[in-house]
């Protein structure tokens, strides 16, 4: 028996992509490593106010710490929320409803089965799940205004969108400071402010799942980036590799055939969220919400399937690396 964690970064900034004389700083937040670059029109004072929005944000949002307001939600059934917190609860729900519920927030109790949000990873019986499923229902989650409700037994995770929403808010904080110019990693959730200094599109590596490598880059102007994949958080098993991406109605690892997703867009928090549902789906699943939302919600798909094939659609930026071929998708759903 064996068993493994791995976190692998599925997103690297191009060496060589860093602003002249920029301004930087490294710190650990929302349970992962942040680096923070902003362009010559940036500077310190920037990025304490930064730094501090994420922690305000992790305070809020933290499943796990007491005294945020998703725990005391969880473990009160009720709450009145802060405007951040409701407005991304608001923003979840609504993913989850555009998905069909492969995007589900109140995953919360079974992900913790697995061990995910413990580290003591095991794979639970199916009399265990079966126990816990009921509670996997994102449209009994009540929100009326910024007053939340949850039916008894139900526990939320804002995990899925948490960091795709703080890119968000820390790049219209940089934007009101008068930084254009700015390349936000967010534990591997990228989001790109304006473009790079000499005019030129930020350019995102996007890793390769089966290995070291890269499949190729997305050049990025004012958009996030962000992927999910079954390589980024797991366990194994007796030979089996078990990871933190679960379909809702089963409960267990999903298996859609997709290694990673990669979303590209306007909107982090959209792109966040859809890139764990989208990789729920598979493929044709992830090209059929596209093609049908891809315009409405402005976003494009990078997809690399188990055996190595990539797809990827018009919007999303990307250039497959040497050596490498993909089958590019054009239609209505794209974003151009």
């Amino acid at each position: 028996m064996k068993r493994l964690l791995c976190a692998v970064p599925a997103l690297l900034l191009l060496a060589g992509c860093a602003p002249a004389r920029p301004v930087e700083r490294t710190f650990f937040a929302m349970d992962t490593v942040m680096t923070l670059r902003l362009g010559p029109d940036g500077d310190e004072a920037l990025l304490d106010l930064a730094q501090g929005r994420v922690a305000e944000l992790e305070g809020l949002l933290s499943v796990t710490a007491e005294g945020s307001e998703v725990y005391g939600l969880n473990r009160s059934g009720g709450a009145e929320l802060s405007p951040d917190t409701a407005e991304l609860l608001e923003g979840a729900l609504d993913l989850c409803a555009r998905t069909g519920g492969a995007l589900d927030i109140s995953t919360y109790p079974v992900l913790r089965a697995w061990g995910f949000t413990t580290g003591a990873y095991r794979v639970p019986a199916q009399e265990e799940l079966d126990a816990l499923l009921p509670l996997v229902d994102y449209t009994r989650v009540e929100l009326e205004g910024n007053a939340a409700a949850l039916p008894s037994g139900m526990e939320i995770d804002l995990g899925s969108v948490a960091k795709g929403y703080a890119g968000d808010a820390l790049s219209a904080l940089l934007r009101e400071g008068g930084v254009e110019s700015a390349l936000l990693d967010l534990g591997g959730s990228i989001q790109a402010v304006g473009v790079k200094p000499d005019g030129s599109p930020w350019r995102v590596a996007v890793r390769d799942p089966a290995g070291e490598g890269t499949i190729g880059v997305v050049e990025a102007a004012d958009k996030a980036v962000v992927t999910s994949g079954g390589y980024e958080r797991y366990f194994e098993e007796d030979g089996v590799r078990y990871w933190h991406i679960l379909d809702p109605e089963t409960g267990k690892p999903a298996r859609s055939g997709l290694a990673s997703v990669t979303v590209v867009g306007d909107s982090g928090l959209v792109c966040d969220g859809l890139s764990t549902a989208l990789f729920v789906m598979g493929r044709e699943g992830a090209l059929d919400f596209w093609r049908e939302h891809g315009s409405q919600l402005s976003f494009g798909l990078i997809l690399v399937e188990e055996d190595g094939s990539i797809t990827y659609t018009d919007g999303s930026g990307f250039i497959p690396g040497e050596g490498r071929r993909g089958e590019r998708i054009s239609g209505a759903g794209g974003n151009g």
